[in-house]
């Protein structure tokens, strides 16, 4: 998969909102001493346990792959004109 322009900002951004979002729904607790890989693969797997995305193949599961899926999801969801899009 190719790197996005602003990977990093955008995975963070997708992190928040996914983590708010289980918050809200009251499906997770997080705390301030979990990783940012637990974080994004907890993440990932919501993310498919809503079937908002589809499971990687078994060969390309892994924090990177986590990381660019998570990035293009949240590019689909902010609007075309966000500054992390330009």
């Amino acid at each position: 998969m190719k790197k996005l322009k602003n990977e990093t900002a955008l995975v963070k951004e997708a992190v928040r909102m996914i983590m708010a979002d289980a918050e809200a729904r009251k499906i997770a607790e997080f705390e301030p001493t979990d990783s940012a890989a637990l974080k994004i693969e907890y993440c990932y797997r919501l993310l498919v346990h809503d079937k908002k995305i589809i499971p990687l193949a078994n060969d390309q599961v892994g924090l990177p792959n986590y990381r660019r899926v998570l990035a293009r999801w949240v590019a689909r969801q902010l609007p075309k004109d966000h500054a992390l899009l330009k």
